[in-house]
């Protein structure tokens, strides 16, 4: 396992692969390497693209590596996608994303499946930018499935959270979603070179100055991943807001907030596994029987095995 995890450390593809594949499988090891792994992170810019299915994320997301990658940083990438019913993977994979950037030796591009989570996000994917966080990535993007208002789980991984939005789609329905316009740090109005984009940038500012009054006042963009216009802009952004969350104190509340619900995340998951031990081995030993016949009641019984978990 050191070996994995150095030569993942090193920059090694395939052994980063091999670390995420196993956190992602939540193997024996995935809690030692998560360990390991915690101590070397915070330092990559983590940034959650999201939006409605049809958006143009992806396009996007591969005009916004061009720009990074002009800069000489290291990129990683999680691509979020519907998990199969089947195997619970990524039903599109990585070969039919970014193809541009598959051979690049500074940018890492990983599928993952949402596994059932309606946000898109599962914990997995928190634990795989930790990882490419920890093997020097300096930017770290996720392209949520994109499904409505759903979305707002991104806000518990993500430092930046871009919401790509597109004419023609019923935009001005879909911004006002509760908690969409509030997670956003910035707005992607996609496609401008289609008729509308102007209408819905402008619905958005109007949303926004319906929000309460904050110091960091999301910006909106105007942009064509199909022509490469104005992502050069969002990148720009992009450095401006991960510079005020280092120097704000608004920025040392969000990080703490998150540390909150990553921790709360573990404590649930540890919890959930506990009592799933405990009620199968009281479902084997024969108490459904007992609740069919009304012997026990369902209250009594959970309570049992609570005292059980806590012993």
């Amino acid at each position: 396992m050191e070996k994995l995890l150095n030569n993942a450390f090193n920059g090694d593809p395939r052994s980063i692969g091999r670390l995420i594949s196993l956190v992602e499988a939540d193997s024996p090891s995935a809690k030692e390497i998560m360990k390991k792994v915690y101590p070397r992170t915070g330092k990559a810019m983590i940034i959650g693209i999201t939006g409605s299915p049809g958006a143009g994320k992806s396009t996007f997301v591969d005009r916004l590596i061009e720009q990074f990658q002009a800069e000489g940083l290291r990129v990683g990438v999680i691509a979020i996608d519907p998990s199969s019913p089947f195997t619970g993977g990524a039903i599109l994979g990585d070969r039919l994303r970014m193809q541009g950037h598959a051979l690049n030796e500074n940018v890492f591009i990983r599928s993952m499946g949402s596994r059932g989570h309606l946000g898109g996000v599962s914990r997995s994917t928190h634990e795989a930018s930790l990882i490419l966080d920890a093997c020097g990535f300096d930017v770290v993007l996720i392209e949520t499935v994109g499904v409505g208002q759903s979305e707002v789980d991104i806000i518990k991984i993500a430092d930046t959270v871009v919401l790509v939005l597109v004419p023609g789609m019923g935009d001005d329905v879909q911004i006002m979603k509760a908690g969409i316009m509030e997670i956003a740090d910035t707005f992607v109005v996609n496609k401008a070179d289609r008729e509308g984009a102007d209408k819905v940038a402008a619905d958005v500012q109007v949303m926004l100055k319906m929000l309460k009054e904050r110091d960091w006042v999301p910006p909106v963009t105007l942009v064509s991943s199909q022509n490469n216009t104005g992502v050069d802009e969002v990148r720009k952004i992009l450095h401006d807001h991960w510079n005020y969350l280092k120097t704000t104190d608004e920025g040392k509340r969000r990080r703490f907030l998150q540390l909150e619900m990553e921790v709360e995340a573990i404590l649930r998951g540890e919890i959930s596994a506990l009592t799933e031990k405990v009620w199968k081995k009281r479902k084997d030993a024969g108490v459904l029987e007992d609740l069919a016949a009304r012997k026990t009641d369902p209250y009594t019984l959970a309570s049992e095995m609570i005292s059980q978990i806590i012993k």
